[in-house]
């Protein structure tokens, strides 16, 4: 084999496997979350929040538990955007909340992507742009609360440090 070919044959097997197994090609991260409370109270708490951590007052004390904008909410959806306090990044957020066992469960299915295209790493800012907001609306407290992700869903979750992010 002509070494130049041999040198692009185990450069691509060698990206490809690095690839497979790395995680998403851009700076984004996807949760679900499961309730032992109905999807209203799910949403009421979440749309609370938002609106709560809308203003820089959050973030006076560093980390970055504020600029979050409510775009549009339903019972079944929400979407807003978080606004980074130094870089002025953005990113997309969504929830979808889907009622079950007789509607006093949830499931809720959660994505925050940088807008920024080029944006590969975050220090686990996506994963952190909505755990904050389960946190600080007390629902990591509630009944049947139960998280549902990996490393390879979340950019860099592993290092996530969401007192900081």
């Amino acid at each position: 084999m002509n070494p130049s070919r041999w040198f692009l044959a185990v450069f691509l097997t060698v990206g490809a496997s690095e690839l497979c197994c790395a995680g998403p090609f851009h700076a984004q991260c996807k949760v679900d979350w499961y309730f032992g409370i109905p999807c209203l109270k799910v949403y009421e708490a979440l749309v609370s929040q938002i609106q709560k951590w809308r203003t820089m007052a959050g973030c006076t004390s560093g980390g970055q538990k504020c600029l979050y904008k409510l775009k549009s909410a339903s019972v079944h959806f929400i979407a807003a955007k978080h606004i980074t306090p130094f870089k002025r990044s953005v990113d997309e957020i969504t929830f979808r909340l889907v009622p079950f066992h007789f509607f006093t469960c949830c499931h809720v299915s959660a994505m925050s992507v940088s807008e920024t295209w080029y944006a590969m790493k975050d220090h686990g800012t996506n994963y952190c742009n909505l755990y904050n907001l389960m946190e600080g609306s007390g629902l990591t407290e509630a009944r049947g609360y139960r998280e549902v992700t990996s490393d390879f869903l979340c950019t860099q979750r592993y290092s996530a440090n969401c007192t900081v992010y």
